[in-house]
């Protein structure tokens, strides 16, 4: 499915599985798994498969990861393309985790929420962090599936109702990996780490897609970033949301792949 973004004619595709996700092992792990464990990853892989130059594609968490490795690595990186802007600062993570989307949709966060204690609510990663590392396989799962249905719900405009969680392996990873990351501040440095190291890819082109009525990522993120990165085009899409299978952002990138595809065949 993620390979339909790019023309295999046109584009060398490398996909990958950050630690303990996916087909990587040992699965749901966070040992040794930080964003900077990951950027190491990426460009090993770089390395590896003897890649000069490469344009950088990620949406959500797989924006942040672009960003940040485009900014320790700026000279491997022609291009970015990015979906559902993610910087990983505090007002986000309290936006999704402490009631700033659940006005929206206070059904659902009573729900997710409620599932805490309320003595614990003020502080809903790290009450739900303390159950997805409890050792106890059955409590883990349990609250991985209401951390996973919570996201899902929000993803795309067009739910009308609870998210699914998948199966019950697929939830453990993606609650504990993304609990792990926002617990631990995304290891950076600084909370407006991102934004203040713009200057290092200012001079990369660049293009975001974004959904205009993202609950998860809201717009200000992809808006702000824009802002301050000059060679950077920010396409707001109508009627979407977060999820990269919505039909409005889905076209944005194969338009945008293509368009970056064309323009690198007429300079060679």
């Amino acid at each position: 499915m993620m390979r339909r973004y790019f023309d295999p004619a046109v584009y060398r595709i490398i996909l990958f599985d950050q630690r303990g996700c996916g087909r990587s092992r040992p699965h749901a792990s966070v040992s040794e798994n930080t964003t900077w464990h990951l950027v190491d990853d990426i460009e090993l892989i770089r390395k590896t498969l003897g890649v000069e130059d490469w344009i950088v594609f990620g949406g959500s968490w797989g924006a942040t990861l672009a960003l940040i490795y485009a900014q320790a690595h700026p000279e491997w990186v022609t291009h970015l393309v990015l979906r559902g802007v993610f910087l990983s600062t505090r007002r986000e993570l309290d936006w999704f985790y402490q009631g700033g989307a659940g006005a929206f949709w206070p059904d659902l966060w009573q729900s997710f929420s409620g599932l805490v204690p309320e003595d614990e609510r003020h502080d809903i990663i790290a009450a739900y962090h303390r159950r997805l590392f409890s050792g106890n396989l059955s409590i883990e799962t349990r609250y991985a599936r209401a951390w996973a249905s919570w996201e899902n719900a929000l993803a795309s405009i067009d739910n009308e109702g609870p998210g699914g969680s998948g199966p019950a392996e697929y939830a453990r990873a993606f609650a504990r990996l993304e609990n792990h990351y926002f617990f631990n501040g995304c290891f950076l440095s600084e909370d407006q780490q991102i934004l203040k190291n713009v200057h290092r890819i200012s001079h990369i082109p660049a293009v975001i897609v974004q959904g205009r009525y993202d609950m998860i990522c809201p717009p200000v993120s992809a808006y702000k970033l824009a802002s301050l990165w000059p060679s950077c085009r920010l396409v707001m899409v109508g009627k979407a949301g977060h999820a990269l299978s919505e039909r409005g952002i889905s076209t944005e990138l194969v338009k945008t792949m293509h368009t970056i595809g064309l323009s690198r065949f007429h300079k060679k």
